[in-house]
């Protein structure tokens, strides 16, 4: 198969959808893969380094879309992008479409097939390709926060650690999943006192023995987010519905009751934000500020470090890409986990989740929903 690799061209985004060590692997596989040039860049990667790979380097990411037959991005395709897709063209990469409308009906129109990182599972049901940016996102989370609480960023003037005599930051972390679990685990190395709310018992007794009790565990509620909101310095926000738009946990009218100069940090923004006045930013202007409260809600944080998200993300995308390589999408049929990750194909939504934040229908062409 031809494998294309574009430059990610979304504002601050500079990881890269496939490494060098994962195009030799693709190369390996008898495929043939091009570079824009310039697209590993950001990431650390020169042409050089993919050329001695085995990647062919490309002027520009028209000629990246209208010569290959799967395109591999990071981030959702731009307008100028899902435009230059076709149909019978496979596009593998994050979408997050429930929030966004205006991509799903773009994809729907160019008739691809769209897999989306963020909703192919494994045999347990978890969902791996989201896993490693998640990870990132989650740590990135505490030590913006942390930074974002000096007085200079906005913040109430608070030292993260504290120091002897005075109280560390208290952290709230609604959701104990896998951006729960490093959030919760970072600020509490960082000397932090930390509360995880998360409706799994499980998990909660999971984050308690991991933490070896170091990190406070309650069962969320609305009652328990009402009463851990005001005695936080800090509220990450880590929850998620796979494929769905998040739900609004903190209301724009709740802020008035939390700290002058506390900070909200929306990891779930991509999927819509869980707080009701969240909306997306950027690594360039990252905070805004309503009713004293200071939000921090960049759409790509695993973006600050591209190379290690990068590097992350193709460890964990590469068996699922070399199969959607080697079989096409015939891959789908062989494997219902990676199916679950197609959201369009031949403009129909093939995922439920987002059919429903659309009003739209949806189509099982594999039968994976209809199995259960």
């Amino acid at each position: 198969m031809r494998v294309g690799v574009p430059k990610e061209i979304k504002k601050n985004e500079h990881r890269i959808g496939l490494t060098p060590t994962a195009v030799r692997e693709y190369v390996a596989h008898g495929h043939t893969v091009s570079i824009e040039t310039g697209a590993g860049l950001g990431a650390g990667f020169t042409d050089a380094d993919y050329k001695k790979a085995g990647a062919q380097i490309v002027a520009d990411a028209k000629t990246i879309f209208a010569d290959n037959d799967m395109i591999v991005k990071v981030k959702e395709p731009q307008k100028v992008e899902w435009e230059m897709l076709r149909e019978d063209q496979i596009l593998f990469t994050y979408l997050h479409l429930a929030p966004d409308p205006e991509q799903t009906k773009g994809l729907l129109a160019s008739k691809c097939a769209a897999v989306a990182y963020e909703t192919v599972t494994d045999a347990k049901g978890g969902l791996p390709l989201l896993a490693p940016m998640s990870e990132v996102a989650g740590r990135i989370a505490v030590f913006s926060a942390a930074e974002t609480l000096l007085k200079h960023n906005g913040g109430m003037g608070l030292l993260f650690c504290g120091v002897p005599g005075v109280a560390p930051a208290r952290v709230l972390v609604l959701g104990g999943g896998v951006v729960g679990l490093n959030a919760a685990r970072m600020a509490m190395g960082l000397g932090a006192e930390v509360v995880v709310l998360e409706r799994s018992i499980p998990r909660m007794a999971y984050i308690d023995e991991v933490t070896q009790g170091r990190v406070i565990t309650r069962y969320s509620s609305i009652g328990a987010i009402e009463e851990e909101m005001v005695k936080a310095d800090v509220i990450v926000g880590a929850v998620l519905v796979p494929g769905a738009e998040a739900p609004k946990l903190i209301k724009k009218d709740q802020l008035k009751q939390m700290k002058p100069g506390s900070v909200l940090v929306d990891v779930a923004i991509d999927q819509g934000g869980c707080f009701e006045t969240s909306h997306a930013t950027t690594h360039e202007d990252p905070t805004y500020v309503v009713d004293n409260v200071v939000h921090y809600c960049v759409a790509n944080m695993p973006g600050a470090a591209p190379r290690t998200s990068s590097e992350a993300l193709n460890n964990a995308t590469l068996p699922f890409g070399l199969a959607l390589a080697d079989h096409g999408l015939e891959a789908l049929k062989k494997d219902p986990h990676l199916a679950r990750g197609l959201n369009v194909l031949k403009g129909e939504i093939t995922y439920p989740a987002v059919a429903e934040a659309m009003d739209m229908p949806w189509s099982d062409p594999f039968g994976v929903w209809a199995k259960g």
